[in-house]
């Protein structure tokens, strides 16, 4: 992880500001690029900005080698520690209805993965590349193991017709050994990723350092939402399928502990829903706080 860290290796991590200059070379379109030592939520910080309406032109990003207050998806809080975990969000302005929406968390999920597909490619090549899969709604996975999760959230500036978006993600970086025997669960890194490329040099590793990371994932979701705002999710629907992970996989469908539904995945329809086989049926699943675990 070569660019928070000094060239030998040693946990002295590079200052807010030096990230920034990184990051703005590659990211020119961006009104505002920040990246704080500490901070609480980086989705919350740039919430409160949509609300007090800043005069900066998004899009946003914001980021923070920690965050104190990080967390995903039904308010679940995301254990992260400087040089281990890549936090930062973006907001964005993209003009699309409330009643549109639905559909961006698989959406992004897609563009984000694809991105770094593309970045790992070089190092690993194209069939290493699809133990990187997608699970539904917007987890990343490297194999079984979680690697990623997106938060996205809306919010609104003051006399806009339509909601500001503030899209999150949580990347491991290293450490997820450890974490997976303190969750028991299947974690994932981007350094247990590079161990399986052959003869990387260091070169090659700055490829994925983390303002390359950063700079990919958030273009993604700019052109994402550009498409999105025109096609809505029909456009993501066949590239979902081609980072599938559940796929054809026995899955539970749960919801606060609680066991929805029981079925087959067979990818999602053209709103972005999970369709599940259940006997002759195919019922759909709508996006939202629903968690899709593997069938014991």
């Amino acid at each position: 992880m070569t660019n928070l860290t000094d060239q030998k290796g040693r946990t002295h991590f590079l200052t807010p500001a030096a990230f920034v200059a990184r990051l703005s070379l590659t990211l020119p379109g961006f009104g505002s690029v920040q990246w704080l030592q500490e901070t609480g939520s980086s989705n919350d910080d740039l919430s409160q900005r949509v609300k007090l309406g800043s005069a900066h032109a998004m899009p946003w990003l914001l980021g923070a080698h920690t965050q104190g207050a990080a967390r995903g998806r039904a308010a679940r809080p995301w254990q992260n520690k400087a040089g281990d975990t890549l936090m930062f969000s973006c907001a964005f302005e993209p003009g699309i209805p409330l009643a549109q929406l639905p559909g961006l968390s698989p959406a992004l999920g897609v563009a984000a993965c694809l991105a770094l597909r593309q970045l790992f490619a070089p190092l690993l090549g194209q069939d290493a590349c699809q133990r990187l899969a997608l699970k539904w709604p917007n987890d990343l996975q490297w194999g079984l193991g979680k690697l990623a999760g997106i938060l996205i959230e809306t919010t609104q500036r003051p006399g806009a017709r339509h909601p500001c978006l503030v899209i999150g993600i949580g990347l491991n970086l290293r450490g997820a050994r450890a974490l997976s025997t303190h969750l028991a669960r299947d974690v994932a890194d981007v350094s247990e990723i590079l161990a399986c490329a052959p003869q990387l040099s260091a070169l090659d590793a700055s490829v994925l350092c983390p303002s390359s990371i950063v700079s990919a994932i958030a273009q993604a979701w700019q052109k994402a939402l550009d498409v999105y705002a025109t096609t809505g999710y029909a456009a993501f629907q066949d590239l979902f399928q081609s980072v599938d992970v559940l796929a054809s996989v026995p899955v539970d469908v749960i919801d606060q502990g609680r066991v929805l539904q029981t079925g087959i995945a067979q990818g999602t329809d053209s709103s972005g829903r999970l369709l599940l086989q259940t006997g002759a049926s195919l019922v759909p699943i709508l996006v939202g706080d629903v968690s899709v675990r593997r069938h014991v």
